[in-house]
Order: C-alpha cells, then sequence, then structure tokens
C-alpha cells in the first residue's frame, strides 16, 4: 500500500491545488517527507527544475510547499494546449510530440504507463504522495481511459477526497452526485468530502452536513472560508479572477496592463506585479483598455502565430504601437517579445496547424524562427545594474538585427523591451530597477516600488497562511490517518438509479 491521498474535485477549479498545496505544507510542517503528484496536467503555465526538465507550475509550487526538490516525477504528463483540438505533450519533463482531440480518450496508454511509474516511484522515496486530481472525478464518459482521477486512485488504492466549491452553488448536489454515478469499486475509494470557498457562518452549513453524511455514509472533513488574496501559482487563466486588483481610486500607482492572450502561458510572471503596493495590473482584451496606462506588458503564449493575429483582430496591434510611438514602455516576455519583432517563421508547423510566414509588430529588431528542439533550462545574469534570474521555455530562436540592444536573451530599443526570460520580475533588485526606469520614461518621477517586497518570502508567507487555515478548518489529523492508513472499510454503496 503506497502513503498517498488524492484530493478531486467536483469541477475544475474547485480548488484542488490550492488545498493540495496546503495539505503538503501542513503534513511537511508534521516532519513528513512529502512529495505532490499529478498524472497528467493540462496547463500553460509550466516551470524549469534545475536539471532542465519541465513541470507544471502547480506541482512546482507544491513541491515547494513541500521542502521538496522539483522533480518530473511529480507532473510526469504535462499536455500544453496549442488549440481546442491539440496538445503538445511533455512527458517526464521532455516534449514528446502532440495529442490530437480525437487521441484523447484511446490513444494516451503510454502516457498513463509513464504515470503510473513515476507514482510507483515517489512512493518508494517519500512518506506520503499527496496527488491532485483534475477536472472532476464525475466525469464518467473518460473513465475507461483515466489515470489522472480514479485510474490513479484505483492503481495505487488511494483514499480519495472530493473538493466542492459552495461559492458557484449547488454543492451538496454536486458532492453527492458526483459519488452517486460512480461505480461500486470506484465509490469504495472515495472517503469523504472537503467544502471551499465558503463565506458566512458555518453553523447554517451543520443541516447540509448532517443529511450529506447520513445519504452517504461519508464525512465531510472540513469547511474551508473564502480567503482573500490566498492565490497561488496557478495552472489556468480561470485562475486570473482572483488575482489582487487595486482599489478603483488608486490614483497614483504605475498603471499596467497585461494582454489576456487567447493562449496565455505563464501568466505567472505578472504575479511579482500584482504584489507591488504601488502597481496598478490589469488584464485587457481590447484597445480601450490600454487608454492612458503606463507600460504595456505582452506575455507568453503558447500560439505565438496565432495570438499576435488576434492582436490583430482586435485593433491591439495599432494600439501597442502607437503607444510605443509616443515614447511609453512596452515589455514582451517570451511569446511576447517574438510578437514585437519584424518577422516570425514557422516552416515546420512546431507550434501548430500554420506554417506561414508571419510579419511582427516591428518595434524590436529581431526575427524568430520556431525549431523542434525545445529550449529548457535556468538562467541568470546582470541587467539594468542588478542581477536578474528566470527560466527558458521556447521553441522560438530569436535573432538579434544590427540595431537591436541585447537585453535578456531578448533586445531593447529605447522604451521598448523584449526579453526571453521567464520569471525575471520575481529578482526582487532587477524588478524594482525595472519600475523605476519605466515610471522615469513616463514622467512619475514621485513612484518608488517597495524596497522591502521580497516576491520569494511573499510566496512562502501565502503558502504557510493557506496551511494555517487548513489546519483551522479542517481535521488534518483525519487526513493523515488516511495517508498512513488507507481506505477505511465499511463506507456503503449509493446506487445512482433507482433501488
Amino acid at each position: 500500500m503506497s502513503h498517498s491521498l488524492l484530493v478531486a474535485g467536483t469541477t475544475s477549479d474547485a480548488g484542488k491545488t490550492v488545498i493540495t498545496t496546503a495539505i503538503c505544507r501542513a503534513l511537511a510542517r508534521r516532519g513528513m517527507r512529502v512529495a505532490p503528484f499529478k498524472a497528467q496536467n493540462m496547463s500553460n503555465n509550466s516551470m524549469v527544475t534545475r536539471a532542465g526538465a519541465e513541470i507544471g507550475r502547480a506541482q512546482w509550487i507544491q513541491a515547494v510547499a513541500a521542502g521538496a526538490t522539483p522533480e518530473p516525477a511529480m507532473n510526469p504528463v504535462l499536455l500544453k494546449p496549442s488549440s481546442d483540438l491539440r496538445s503538445q505533450v511533455v512527458v517526464m519533463g521532455e516534449a514528446a510530440g502532440r495529442l490530437e482531440a480525437q487521441e484523447y480518450a484511446g490513444g494516451r496508454a503510454h502516457l498513463r504507463d509513464a504515470a503510473f511509474a513515476a507514482f510507483d516511484d515517489l512512493s518508494t522515496r517519500f512518506d506520503a504522495v499527496i496527488c491532485e486530481g483534475a477536472g472532476g472525478i464525475a466525469e464518467i464518459n473518460l473513465r475507461p481511459w483515466d489515470y489522472v482521477n480514479l485510474g490513479l486512485a484505483q492503481h495505487g488504492s488511494i483514499p480519495t477526497i472530493v473538493v466542492g466549491d459552495i461559492d458557484r452553488g449547488g454543492v451538496f448536489a454536486s458532492l453527492y452526485g458526483s459519488l452517486a454515478v460512480l461505480d461500486e469499486a470506484d465509490q469504495r475509494l472515495v472517503t469523504g468530502f472537503l467544502i471551499n470557498r465558503f463565506r458566512g457562518d458555518p453553523t447554517l452549513l451543520t443541516p447540509g452536513l448532517d443529511r450529506l453524511r447520513a445519504l452517504t455514509g461519508r464525512p465531510t472533513y472540513g469547511v474551508v472560508p473564502w480567503a482573500d488574496g490566498m492565490w497561488l501559482d496557478s495552472e489556468d487563466a480561470l485562475a486570473l479572477d482572483s488575482r489582487p486588483r487595486r482599489p478603483e481610486d488608486h490614483s497614483g500607482a504605475l498603471r499596467v496592463a497585461v494582454m489576456l492572450l487567447p493562449r496565455i502561458s505563464n501568466f505567472t510572471d505578472i504575479d511579482a506585479l500584482t504584489l507591488e503596493p504601488d502597481v496598478d495590473v490589469s488584464f485587457v482584451r481590447g484597445p480601450a483598455g490600454l487608454v492612458d496606462v503606463d507600460l504595456i506588458v505582452i506575455p507568453g503564449t503558447r500560439a505565438t502565430v496565432k495570438d499576435l493575429g488576434w492582436l490583430r483582430s482586435r485593433g491591439l496591434d495599432r494600439a501597442i504601437r502607437a503607444h510605443a510611438r509616443a515614447g511609453r514602455p512596452v515589455l514582451g516576455i517570451c511569446g511576447g517579445c517574438q510578437m514585437l519583432g519584424s518577422a516570425i517563421s514557422d516552416a515546420d508547423g512546431v507550434e501548430g496547424e500554420s506554417r506561414a510566414g508571419v510579419t511582427g509588430l516591428g518595434l524590436l529588431d529581431v526575427s524568430t524562427t520556431f525549431e523542434a528542439q525545445k529550449t529548457l533550462r535556468l538562467v541568470e545574469g546582470v541587467e539594468l545594474g542588478t542581477e536578474a534570474t528566470g527560466y527558458l521555455i521556447h521553441h522560438g530562436r530569436i535573432r538579434r538585427g544590427a540595431h537591436a540592444e541585447p537585453f535578456l536573451d531578448g533586445a531593447r530599443n529605447h522604451t521598448v523591451y523584449g526579453t526571453m526570460w521567464h520569471g525575471v520580475l520575481e529578482s526582487d533588485g532587477f524588478r524594482r530597477a525595472f519600475l523605476t526606469e519605466v515610471a522615469g520614461q513616463v514622467g512619475r518621477r514621485s513612484f518608488r516600488p517597495d524596497p522591502q517586497l521580497s516576491f520569494a518570502a511573499a510566496r512562502l508567507t501565502r503558502i504557510d497562511r493557506l496551511a494555517d487555515l487548513l489546519e483551522q478548518h479542517v481535521d488534518v489529523d483525519a487526513l493523515v490517518d488516511l495517508v498512513r492508513h488507507g481506505v477505511p472499510a465499511g463506507a456503503p454503496f449509493i446506487p445512482s438509479g433507482p433501488r
């Protein structure tokens, strides 16, 4: 028996990632050697490990919470969508081809085998493996091919808890229904429930919790209250709505507009900006959102050519050029840096279906060629007179022209900056130097970034607050007992049809 726990959910974005992170931290604080695990992650937010492997950003932050070194076994399969019908596949940290939508059901046996092997490996090296499911646990249409939720649970005889988001409404029905549609073998592994994002007096839930236990024979391990500012490095753009927002009257702030690209990736690059007290960050989809902003940021994307086309279809290209012509700063990160250049070539269709070359925004003297070999590594250097660190995840190779000033593996042209480095704004000294320079360019001479803000310390503080919240509102001892002793006997089968 593996010493493990599966955190599943009634839906996507029910809070599985945050709850898993909190459990990892709580168990690590109790002296257990803990590894996070997600058999298959579908996300364009990823991170590079010390060994140069690519894993989901969520599993990376969960490893940080657990006090473990992030490694590919913690996220053995990563799917990076480039369209609604196609994803790049990353297996054990390395690019491994593509997965088409029609292959999603039956064409993943090799991915399942890689995932199970990674789980088995972690189980031999850690006291506890805390697994995060994907989507909803009751996706019975996909159950025959599932290896992320109950397929994984069956493989490892893993006790499973189901998280429901009460803020969406209908939480009792969704928890009960998610259990009732499962077959008897799968139901046996579901040990109980957890309710997330509750606002109000928790005693009002008592009748519902009692009824849920009477109907299912399973406990609710806790009710986690709504807590502002508890977001973490996340998997998908659904989490953008939970990012901090400044009050509307924050008139003295440096105003930053981030392009909310359809296939935005590694938007965690912006997190450090949202923590600065005098920086107002907004995510925009149209030219109206760029009026009177100080800095425009074009983030990374999984489909540079398609998202450049999206910018043009909305007139954002003209608005960005006008902003730059007025001497106001623009920052492009990875795919955003490539868009700022003169030309993009993807003759081999590395990004997807399109193989045509396109012209860029023409604000930087760089050109991009996509190549099959992906660049994955941590980087460090000096820029703007201060040390900076980051990581590279890209297929696009950029070439600087004669008029391009080097800038963090990218280029600079006066107030237009392009870098291939993800995560560089988490470097406190560089972030302060960059924001100070930007503020000077737009005439905000009184602006000062917070000299005491440490992004790394802020991240650890949020993780500890999550673990504290879990300890206060969830029966963590019961979860530890599940990890150590497995699925308890005696939980009844709940038929989904007439008895």
